[in-house]
C-alpha cells in the first residue's frame, strides 16, 4: 500500500523495515492498530541481505564438507575441492538475489502501509519521509512512533584507513570475487565467521587482534575457534594494532602494524563494532542527539537524560539501536514485546511490565542465547564464569569434554568440543552455559530454557537425553556435578 496524500495518520508508524522493524509492524497490527513502515533501503534489512543470512550460506559448504571428510565412508566418496562459485551462487539466492519483492509482498499481506523513503522525526509524533524523487510526505501517529534503524559497522580512526576502502561485513557477505589475500581486523564474531568461511575458499586470511579471539565469550571458545583457524591456513595475529594503512597504485592495501612489521594484502575487512544508525533522523526535534545510541526502559520506550520515558512516552526504539542486544533474534524478541505494548497502551489494556511479563524484553539482560558459526561452532546463553565472579554470584562451574560422549563419536571421528555448565549455587539453577564443537548449536535451546525457566538442577535430572546423540553432554554435565540430595 502506497498512500499518496501530503497527510496521513497511523496508529503507530515504524522506521526502518528490517526484521525487527517488520515484527513491530505485524504484532501491532494484530494488536488491531493501523501501522505504516518506513524504509529507505530494502524490505527485510541487514539479516536478510548482507548479515546472518548470507554469512551463514557462505559458510555452510565448508562445514558440511568437512563433516563428511570426518567420517569413514563418507570421506572415500568425496573427490574435488570446494566449489567457491556455486557457494557464491547458493549465497545470492539465500538474499534473493539483494531483491525484496517478496518481502514487499510479505508486508502487504500482513496489512502494513509500505512508506519507501528517508525519514525524519519532525516532532512529537510526526515523521517526514522524503521519498528518492526528493518529495516529502509528513505523516502523523497517533500513538506511537518505534524507531527500528539498526546499526552500522564502524570504522575505528586510523591514518589513511577511509581512504584505503575497506570492506566492511557488507562487502564481505556480499563480494562476487573471492581476494586471494585477506586481512582481518577484529576478531569478533563476524572477523572469526569471515575468516572461516574465506580460508574455507583458499584465500590467505590474516586476523589482526589486540587481544584473542571472541572475547566475552569463555576462554575456550576463541581458543579451539584459533586453533581450527590455524589447521584451515589462516593466521592470528593477536596483541598488535595496525597504525596506518594505504592502498597502493596497484591495489594492495599495506598495513603498518605497531610492532613494527608490516604486511599486504588485497582487501582489509574491518569487523570492529558496530555505530547506532541514528543520524539524519531528526532526534534533535524531540530534544534527543543524532548519532547516538537511543536507551530505553524493558518496555522498549525511549528514555531522556534523566532516565524518564521522552514526552510521555510515545517514542519507542527496538532491536540494535537501543545497544542492548545486538543480535537480530533478540531484536525481533523486544519486537514483539514492543508491538504488543503499544497495541495495550493505545487500547488502554492491562501492560504487563514486571519481569518476565508479555511487555517486557526481560531476557535481554541475564539469559542471551547466541550462536558463532565457525568450525567448531560456539553456543552459549546466559553468563560466563568471569561474569557470574564479577555479579559476585556464588557458582560452581562444570567442565565437560564433548568429543568423549557416545554420540559425538558417532557424528564424526575427529569430533573435537568442550561443554561448561555455570550453576548458581544458592539456587541450584543454571546461570550460563557454553558449548563449542561441530553442530552445538542445536544444543543451545535446551540450555536457554533452562536458564529462562530457572529449572532446578533436581529437576534437569529428570529430562534424560536420547542416547547416542551429543545431547548426552547434558547428562555427563549433570553427573559431574552431582545429584542434589544424593551426595
Amino acid at each position: 500500500m502506497s498512500p499518496t496524500q501530503d497527510h496521513a495518520e497511523f496508529d503507530l508508524v515504524v522506521v526502518g523495515a528490517g526484521a525487527v522493524g517488520e515484527n513491530v509492524a505485524d504484532r501491532a497490527v494484530q494488536g488491531g492498530l493501523s501501522v505504516a513502515i518506513v524504509e529507505s533501503a530494502l524490505i527485510g534489512g541487514e539479516c536478510s541481505y548482507w548479515a546472518c543470512m548470507p554469512s551463514k550460506a557462505l559458510l555452510r559448504a565448508g562445514i558440511a564438507l568437512r563433516a563428511g571428510q570426518g567420517v569413514d565412508g563418507a570421506r572415500q566418496a568425496i573427490s574435488g575441492e570446494l566449489d567457491v562459485s556455486a557457494v557464491l551462487r547458493h549465497r545470492d539466492a539465500v538474499a534473493s538475489h539483494w531483491n525484496d519483492d517478496g518481502q514487499a509482498k510479505w508486508v502487504d499481506n500482513a496489512g502494513i502501509t509500505l512508506l519507501r523513503g528517508h525519514a525524519r522525526l519532525t516532532g512529537t509524533r510526526t515523521i517526514a519521509v522524503t521519498g528518492d524523487e526528493g518529495h516529502t510526505l509528513t505523516y502523523t501517529a497517533r500513538h506511537a512512533v518505534a524507531l527500528c534503524t539498526g546499526s552500522v559497522a564502524l570504522l575505528p580512526d586510523i591514518p589513511g584507513l577511509a581512504d584505503a576502502e575497506p570492506w566492511t561485513s557488507k562487502d564481505a557477505t556480499s563480494a562476487q570475487q573471492v581476494p586471494g589475500r585477506l586481512a582481518i581486523l577484529g576478531g569478533g564474531v563476524v572477523g572469526a565467521e569471515m575468516a572461516t568461511a574465506y580460508a574455507t575458499f583458499g584465500t590467505e586470511v590474516t586476523v589482526i587482534t589486540r587481544g584473542g579471539l571472541l572475547g566475552g565469550n569463555e576462554p575456550f571458545a576463541g581458543e579451539l575457534v584459533g586453533d581450527a583457524l590455524g589447521k584451515l591456513g589462516a593466521t592470528v595475529r593477536g596483541g598488535v594494532q595496525i597504525e596506518s594503512v594505504r592502498r597502493l597504485d596497484d591495489g594492495t592495501v599495506r598495513l603498518t602494524l605497531d610492532d613494527g612489521t608490516t604486511l599486504e594484502t588485497d582487501e582489509l575487512l574491518v569487523a570492529t563494532g558496530r555505530a547506532p544508525q541514528t543520524h539524519d533522523l531528526g532526534l534533535a526535534s524531540v530534544g534527543l542527539e543524532d548519532g547516538e545510541w537511543l536507551p530505553v526502559d524493558d518496555t522498549l520506550r525511549v528514555l531522556d537524560g534523566a532516565g524518564t520515558p521522552v514526552d510521555g512516552g510515545w517514542l519507542y526504539a527496538v532491536g540494535d539501536v537501543n545497544h542492548r542486544v545486538l543480535l537480530t533474534h533478540q531484536g525481533k524478541y523486544q519486537a514483539r514485546a514492543a508491538g504488543d505494548v503499544i497495541a495495550a497502551r493505545a487500547y488502554g489494556r492491562p501492560v504487563h511490565d514486571r519481569p518476565w511479563g508479555a511487555h517486557v524484553a526481560t531476557a535481554d539482560h541475564t539469559a542471551v542465547p547466541q550462536v558463532i558459526f565457525t568450525d567448531p561452532q560456539v553456543a552459549a546463553v546466559g553468563v560466563t564464569a568471569a561474569e557470574a565472579e564479577k555479579a559476585g554470584c556464588r557458582t560452581r562451574v562444570v567442565d565437560y569434554d564433548i568429543g568423549s560422549v557416545a554420540g559425538a563419536s558417532v557424528h564424526r571421528e575427529d569430533y573435537t568440543g568442550k561443554a561448561r555448565m555455570i550453576v548458581d549455587e544458592d539456587r541450584e539453577v543454571i546461570v550460563g552455559a557454553t558449548f563449542v564443537g561441530p553442530d552445538v548449536a542445536e544444543l543451545l535451546q535446551a540450555a536457554t530454557v533452562a536458564v529462562v525457566g530457572e529449572v532446578p538442577i533436581s529437576r534437569l535430572w529428570h529430562a534424560v537425553p536420547p542416547y547416542p546423540t551429543i545431547s548426552e553432554i547434558w547428562l555427563r554435565l549433570l553427573e559431574t556435578y552431582g545429584r542434589p540430595g544424593a551426595r
